[in-house]
């Protein structure tokens, strides 16, 4: 992927390969250009913060010229105050990505040598160690950065192949020498919105994968179930043209395709005869899926092209026009849409979450799952219990995604002598979302082994194309439940085949 001043798009930004920065002429003049005016402003005397002043409050602090160099060290060292879990290589090298798109720009005031130390850390892949807490979202995300800007300066640590690295060690090793920042260019490395980014961005691509797998859980139900797709048919969603909506049942009902199990109800009212305790329709939670996923699968598409908007923004402060010859000061490094848009996707999850519990209790419980018997079970002595306490521990798991799902982005703190007063929380936002990925993805994984037990029962032959496809793949991992035994190992097996895109 080439990088230059134009827009970069979504789909292609998440998937890795090489960086390149464009080394058209034109563009590194442009670049260089702000770099020189913003130099010539500070020689001038004007007093510009972050470069000849101190930091937030500290901007009354006024500092001379030949200190910048100074001053830009000490902000990325005052800030390496990072605590918690480390991220992963994968969101540290998308941080990378990120930064670098929007000092791209060329409205941030850093040299194009700066910006071929960042397509330099790409493409060596040396991604910095960086700690998941201490941001706050605004002024962007400090703590987090400070790790970036610490390992360009040849400081901290790295993931290097594999392993954590003092960063010192692996420029030695490669020939690389650290490099010194020039004025301003510490601050517009670390005060931008890149971290809440990144990691929307890593889980946001997780999440696709589990709800095009949720659709296929649901698409297994209608089956196993015996239940009518008339809740599927597009006559239906196109009365209340929800994209997603529309989109989620078309989905489905092509998965169902082929399938001896389900029927539709307006087909067959004529010889339709209702037997006792059948009721003519299903319940909520499978005739209403369509308009609960339709939800997510619209929130979804704006929360990336929120996200979409966001990396190819300029969020740094101060904003430096060359052409126009101007310096503004200004808050785009408040991380508003980020915040909200992760905010939205953990209610998101939420509903996911639950929707899935109440139907895979349907699945097990032999009051509603239409013959298929207590707990799927296939052993009939009493003494065996097959997924009665598998449904307990998935059950618990959208408990623990349920009680994550409290807007972020109202637990504002005022921080730093009331210099950040209104904080956007962007960064505890998409953690959060982050964080109920694998109780999601845990979950989903109890249900297809539900499925694949229920085709069993149910019996193969007759079920979709897509539903045997499903089992097989189950079945090449865990074996028919016949007798109670440990399903703990069972469940992180199918998990990674979740992840592999194996029920999408």
């Amino acid at each position: 992927m080439i990088i230059d001043n134009k827009t970069v798009d979504y789909e292609h930004f998440i998937h890795h390969g090489d960086i390149k920065l464009s080394d058209e002429k034109e563009f590194v003049e442009f670049i260089d250009a702000g770099h020189e005016f913003l130099i010539q402003q500070i020689k001038s005397g004007r007093p510009i913060y972050g470069i000849t002043t101190g930091y937030g409050e500290a901007g009354s602090n006024y500092a001379a010229f030949e200190e910048a160099e100074e001053m830009q060290k000490n902000l990325y060292r005052f800030c390496g105050v990072g605590v918690g879990e480390f991220l992963s290589a994968e969101v540290s090298r998308i941080m990378i990505t990120v930064r670098l798109i929007s000092l791209s720009k060329g409205k941030s005031g850093v040299s194009y040598e700066l910006l071929k130390r960042f397509e330099l850390l790409l493409n060596q892949e040396i991604y910095p160690l960086i700690p998941s807490q201490g941001s706050v979202g605004a002024s962007g995300d400090l703590s987090p950065l400070s790790y970036i800007a610490a390992v360009i300066a040849g400081e901290r640590e790295v993931i290097y192949k594999g392993e954590q690295r003092k960063t010192i060690d692996v420029y030695k090793e490669l020939g690389i020498e650290p490099y010194t920042f020039k004025a301003k260019e510490a601050l517009a490395v670390i005060n931008g919105t890149a971290t809440m980014s990144a990691i929307a961005i890593n889980a946001i691509a997780e999440f696709e994968i589990l709800l095009n797998s949720m659709e296929s859980f649901v698409a297994a139900i209608f089956e196993v179930l015996l239940c009518d797709i008339t809740a599927l048919e597009p006559f239906v969603h196109e009365s209340k043209p929800f994209d997603g909506q529309i989109q989620t049942a078309k989905n489905i009902l092509a998965k169902c395709s082929g399938s001896e199990l389900t029927h539709k109800a307006f087909s067959r009212y004529e010889n339709f005869h209702l037997e006792s305790e059948q009721n003519i329709q299903d319940r909520y939670s499978i005739r209403c899926a369509p308009q609960v996923l339709g939800v997510v699968r619209d929130n979804l598409e704006i929360a990336k092209k929120w996200i979409q908007t966001e990396i190819n923004g300029v969020n740094d402060n101060p904003l430096i026009d060359h052409i126009g010859k101007k310096i503004y000061t200004s808050g785009n490094f408040y991380g508003g849409y980020i915040a909200h848009a992760m905010d939205t996707m953990r209610i998101c999850v939420g509903n996911v979450a639950d929707l899935l519990d109440k139907e895979f209790a349907l699945l097990v419980d032999h009051k509603f799952n239409k013959g298929l018997g207590e707990s799927l079970k296939i052993n009939p002595k009493s003494t065996h219990h097959a997924f009665k306490l598998i449904q307990v521990t998935l059950s618990s798991l959208s408990a623990d995604i349920l009680m994550n799902t409290n807007a972020a982005s109202l637990y504002s703190r005022s921080t730093e002598s009331f210099n950040q007063d209104k904080v956007s929380m962007g960064t505890t936002a998409a953690r959060g979302f982050a964080r109920q990925i694998p109780d999601l993805a845990n979950m989903l994984s109890i249900a297809f082994i539900g499925i694949a037990q229920a085709v069993d029962i149910r019996g193969y032959g007759k079920c979709s194309a897509h539903l045997k496809k499903a089992h097989d793949e189950v079945r090449k991992k865990v074996s028919k439940l016949e007798n109670d035994r440990r399903l703990d190992l069972d469940i992180q097996a199918v998990k990674t085949m979740l992840f592999d895109g194996k029920f999408v």
